[in-house]
């Protein structure tokens, strides 16, 4: 086997272990999450999503990069990861420390004090988390997609049960805390098992020079990106309560569920692929348009799929008690569609070591949305998070911009490969809402929609022949036949 076609198999194999893996965790997480929003309260979820940006941003400091560090260079030693390793540690345990004598501040910004001994047990989780990163990096590097796929799965299904189990026992705004640090101790343990790595007792941090240049610049890029993918909780928290936080937080985490399984799919392989091209532009330029193609064509109908069947999916499965969180779902949705196709751009951007742009990128478009969320503060949520939105489909021609410097892509060809995806997964929306006006009862809405959705977008495809979707298909039909 030549090294294209390792290559090539690795990538597919990654793809398609990512895509179970992420598949089984949002279907693990669709299960939990309607157990928990049936038995919590919108300001249950508030005051957990008004903490969830301190947590945030403590594991991007005590991250700092150093997992893409790591995969980008070319050869790791033991001195290498142990010194992640150790700084991870310390990082976080100082952190920790400052948070939690920030917590009475923190409670005071968003006017209750409950928020205080809140605070100080969620913010284990980082500090749990640190002692796993070094494995994850191990993990991600040697593109163990499979071990990481059972180690989620198990994780989320434990710290699920968890969860819903002390919810039920009355524990509200505490299950939620105690399941997020239960996965993070489950998967901090599973990374150690599956990845086989062991730290040494000495603490020498002299190898992060090497790496520091191009792992601050991303530090600094998680820490904006922080800030701003939790701004809503920040403002909502402070100028209209616990209760629209929470709404926020349920539309955001049913959003992220649909975008989050095919960015997993891809985190796990695009980096370590394209940063083994790096001498082939030619080959790069193929396998990114190839890819560009394929992000489209599923990140399109399932975002505006989901938009589509909003009222009905939150209705039915957690009830009317949560149905102003509707249109905000629906808008982030829309917003959603492009997320998977940004996440790529920057990737691809990061596998070539040009990490400064990323950071200068991620942070015009975070202080974009910021200062649009501070102006329009006084217009209400929807006027903030449609714009907040239409920023974020509005930036992926200034990601594509810098990677057409890279590789030589223009911009028509970038919206040939993704412009078909958007238009026919619009149309085939908007043809089953039509459909579906004269239905009254909600699950069957629900199932016309759907078909008549799935129908018409597949109709496209074959019609066109869409080289993608049926390679695709063909695909799908060797796993399941065992020739994969």
């Amino acid at each position: 086997m030549t090294q294209s076609q390792s290559l090539k198999e690795k990538t597919a194999k990654g793809l398609l272990w990512g895509g179970i893996s992420n598949g089984g965790q949002q279907v693990l997480n669709l299960v939990f999450g309607i157990f928990l929003a049936r038995q919590l309260s919108a300001a249950d979820y508030g005051m957990v999503g008004m903490l969830t940006i301190f947590g945030l941003l403590a594991t991007a400091l005590q991250e700092s990069g150093f997992i893409s560090a790591l995969n980008r260079k070319k050869d790791v030693t033991q001195a290498d990861y142990n010194a992640v390793f150790w700084f991870n540690i310390l990082c976080a345990g100082t952190l920790y420390i400052l948070l939690a004598a920030a917590a009475p501040l923190i409670a005071d910004f968003y006017h209750d004090p409950r928020l205080i001994p809140l605070a100080r047990l969620t913010f284990l989780s980082f500090l749990i988390a640190s002692f796993g990163t070094t494995p994850r990096a191990y993990l991600f590097r040697h593109m163990m997609v499979k071990q990481s796929a059972a180690m989620q799965l198990a994780a989320i299904f434990v710290s699920g049960v968890t969860g819903v189990t002390l919810a039920y026992c009355g524990f509200a705004y505490w299950g939620l805390a105690i399941q997020n640090i239960v996965y993070c101790l489950l998967t901090t343990v599973f990374a150690w098992w599956m990845s086989g790595w062991r730290p040494t007792l000495r603490i020498d941090l002299r190898p992060l020079r090497g790496m520091i240049g191009f792992s601050s610049r991303l530090l600094i890029t998680n820490v904006f990106t922080g800030i701003n993918n939790n701004i809503f909780s920040i403002f909502f928290g402070r100028f209209y309560g616990d209760r629209q936080v929470g709404l926020y937080t349920q539309a955001n985490k049913w959003t992220g569920q649909g975008y989050s399984f095919l960015i997993g799919m891809l985190w796990g392989v695009t980096q370590p692929a394209f940063a083994r091209l790096t001498d082939d532009v030619e080959r790069q330029r193929r396998v990114f348009r190839k890819m560009l193609r394929f992000v489209a064509f599923v990140s399109c109908p399932a975002l505006f799929g989901l938009a589509l069947i909003a009222p009905e999916f939150i209705t039915i499965l957690i009830t009317e008690k949560w149905r102003d969180s509707i249109p905000l779902m629906q808008m982030l949705c829309v917003g959603g569609a492009f997320i998977p196709i940004a996440t790529f751009y920057s990737n691809y951007i990061v596998s070539q070591g040009r990490s400064q742009w990323f950071m200068f990128i991620t942070i015009a478009l975070c202080v974009a949305q910021t200062l649009s969320a501070v102006l329009l503060r006084t217009e209400g949520v929807t006027a903030m998070v449609v714009v907040y939105v239409a920023l974020g489909i509005l930036w992926v021609p200034v990601w594509h911009f810098f990677v057409r410097r890279l590789i030589g892509i223009t911009f028509r060809q970038a919206l040939a490969d993704i412009l078909p995806f958007v238009v026919t997964a619009g149309t085939a929306a908007g043809v089953a809402w039509l459909v579906a006006q004269p239905v009254t009862d909600l699950y069957l809405s629900l199932i016309v929609k759907a078909a008549v959705a799935v129908a018409v977008y597949v109709a496209f495809m074959l019609l066109f022949r869409v080289v993608v979707f049926r390679e695709s298909v063909q695909y799908l039909a060797g796993v399941l036949r065992g020739k994969r």
